[in-house]
């Protein structure tokens, strides 16, 4: 894969029609002179670690395809993408892109496939992006949006934006710029149809007095409702790919929780796998009946769905809805098909199949959602469960941090102190004398879960043996999983030895002395260094 960043001397290539350089691990800013590829019709920087805002791309520009999704973009969508008239798919999605939608960008007439989901956008969707005649793809989900209801053919807007704690469905933004015509056809639709408008306004003046005195009254009935339910403490928010309350879906999808759809079972509740009508898989997380009853248990409930209905990571287990009611208590998450690290490690054949690189990713996964929460979160979010039961692993064995009960919110003006809490064998040692909850014992967590990773198993005895003077001749090679063959590639060697050196840091017994996830996360995308030594000559604690 190629890495490193984009040379400014790129602008150089004035004939270039075509750059396509996706998955691959390119970091630092994109250059601004990519504006000067005036003959530029394709571009892809999709699925790296590119960082800074979206360069300015002049109106001069032919561009017709633009995907610069999940990469760490940050800052607003620049308004100039308006004036490149030509451009027909534009994908962000899976950034850290903030502000609101450019309303600008309603001017792209040819434009038929937009995703902005999975990013940090707020107010109102105009709405005359909608009304593009072209566009046939559309994804807001997975940001802090308000808006319109869709057309049905785009799909996933409404259920994903409700759970973030925001009626899309309700108020739209009236106000858009006006789009000019591109074409001498195309103005002449746009009179036909205005004429045809004003032929039937005074009708549609009329009904609208009539559906307004209707919705006004139903309205207040509704209201009625909501308050009730909302003081009898019963909350149900589940929707399918219409945005409609799927309650009856979930059930019937489980034969109203038949055991044989059950995947796994804890101390206060079971997991099941549901396939609903729309073809989705999710999993169900269902309280137990008699565990219902305990506070504490409803608490750890309703606490995950406080927290995870407000932030999103492509790291971090999505929630698609929740039931929480005195009879029936359970949360729906996206499926994720390979099940926890903690099976996928003691399983030898599934961790034969995590080769370095993935387990590699995996621990980086892992720091990018934990510095997201401890960073970008306002208040910042600490897990204080993190352990390789609670990351789970899709189908390409990349990970999502789970298990949101016990999850705090730090907020400034108050003590953080709690009862204790996590996984014995992950918890940091100072919580044995305080009872303060800060960002570094995740931190101490991460680097048990990240030791574990690389050695195959739990690091146990060898926490204890950090402190002490022999660990000084504990040698790298010597604490891998032997059910992997030592790292024979050179930057597969170096990412090694970077995880294990980052872990290490990250289980100083003061708290103090360990770095921020913020560090460890950069740390991962600087890049590799060459090694100083021979990997089998390089000590576990080497500096």
């Amino acid at each position: 894969r190629i890495n490193g960043s984009i040379p400014p001397e790129i602008e150089n290539l004035t004939r270039l029609t075509y750059l396509k350089l996706s998955s691959n691990k390119i970091s630092g800013v994109i250059p601004p002179q990519l504006s000067n590829l005036r003959n530029l019709d394709y571009l892809d920087f999709s699925s790296n670690q590119l960082l800074g805002e979206v360069p300015i791309i002049e109106y001069r520009s032919f561009l017709r395809y633009l995907d610069l999704s999940h990469n760490l973009l940050n800052g607003p969508i620049p308004k100039e993408l308006g004036t490149l008239c030509t451009l027909e798919h534009l994908g962000m999605s899976g950034n850290y892109l903030n502000g609101k939608i450019p309303a600008e960008l309603a001017f792209l007439p040819d434009l038929k496939y937009l995703n902005l989901s999975h990013n940090h956008l707020s107010g109102k969707i105009p709405s005359c992006i909608c009304s593009l005649q072209p566009l046939s793809s559309i994804d807001f989900s997975y940001n802090a949006l308000e808006g319109q209801q869709f057309p049905h053919r785009f799909q996933d807007v409404c259920p994903s934006q409700r759970l973030m704690g925001r009626d899309l469905c309700s108020e739209v933004e009236h106000f858009c710029p006006w789009a000019p015509s591109f074409s001498f056809h195309r103005r002449n639709r746009v009179v036909h149809l205005l004429a045809i408008s004003l032929s039937i306004i005074v009708l549609v003046a009329f009904l609208k007095l009539g559906f307004k005195f209707f919705c006004h009254r139903n309205a207040k009935e509704n209201r009625n409702k909501v308050k009730a339910m909302m003081k009898n403490g019963d909350m149900c928010s589940i929707w399918n790919y219409d945005g409609r309350i799927a309650y009856e879906d979930i059930v019937k999808a489980t034969e109203d929780f038949n055991i044989r759809y059950c995947i796994g079972t804890g101390s206060y509740g079971s997991v099941y796998k549901a396939r609903l009508p729309s073809g989705r898989v999710v999993a169900l997380k269902k309280l137990h009946l008699l565990e219902a009853e305990e506070p504490a248990f409803d608490k750890s409930f309703r606490n995950e769905v406080q927290v995870l209905t407000n932030i999103r990571h492509r790291n971090i287990v999505k929630l698609y809805g929740f039931c929480l009611h005195s009879r029936c208590m359970f949360l729906v998450y996206e499926y994720m098909e390979r099940g926890s690290l903690f099976c996928a490690l003691r399983n030898d054949a599934e961790a034969v199949e995590l080769g370095w690189s993935r387990r590699v990713n995996i621990v980086k996964g892992t720091a990018h959602a934990l510095c997201y929460m401890h960073r970008d979160c306002i208040p910042p979010i600490v897990h204080r469960d993190i352990s390789s039961k609670n990351i789970l692993l899709n189908s390409e064995l990349e990970a999502s941090v789970s298990d949101f009960g016990t999850a705090r919110l730090l907020y400034p003006d108050s003590s953080n102190q709690t009862v204790i809490a996590g996984t014995l064998g992950y918890v940091a040692p100072e919580l044995a004398y305080t009872m303060v909850v800060t960002e570094k014992c995740d931190i101490y967590s991460f680097g048990v879960v990240a030791l574990e990773i690389i050695m195959g198993k739990h690091p146990g005895e060898l926490l204890s043996l950090l402190s002490s003077p022999s660990a000084q001749n504990i040698m790298l090679k010597d604490v891998l999983d032997p059910r992997l063959s030592p790292p024979a590639d050179r930057l597969i060697a170096q990412d090694v030895v970077l995880v294990a050196k980052l872990a290490i840091a990250c289980l100083h017994s003061e708290p103090k002395s360990r770095p921020t996830m913020q560090h460890v996360s950069q740390e991962f995308l600087v890049g590799r260094r060459p090694l100083a030594k021979p990997f089998n000559a390089i000590s576990l604690l080497a500096k």
